[in-house]
């Protein structure tokens, strides 16, 4: 490749990349692309590429961790409904 006076990010990943783009390691990356957290990769001639606005899609459809006051609420509600 050439120096390109134009910084921009590639938008196709390798599973390495991708997996590290997300914050992952590879093994559990290929785990959420078998179970569909994230998606399945694009083929160019013998190339295996993720897709990068794909990736950041599918990223933002992962749930967010709840945080100890809202698992609290929701078990005082469960055990209100309960009663």
């Amino acid at each position: 490749m050439t120096n390109d006076t134009i910084s921009y990010p590639p938008r196709g990943l390798s599973r390495h990349e991708a997996a590290r783009y997300v914050g992952v390691g590879s093994t559990l990356f290929d785990e959420m692309v078998a179970d569909g957290r994230m998606p399945k990769p694009k083929h160019i001639n013998s190339r295996t590429i993720w897709d990068r606005v794909a990736l950041d899609i599918a990223f933002t459809s992962l749930p967010d961790k709840k945080s100890d006051l809202q698992t609290l609420l929701e078990q005082s509600s469960r055990n209100a409904r309960k009663a």
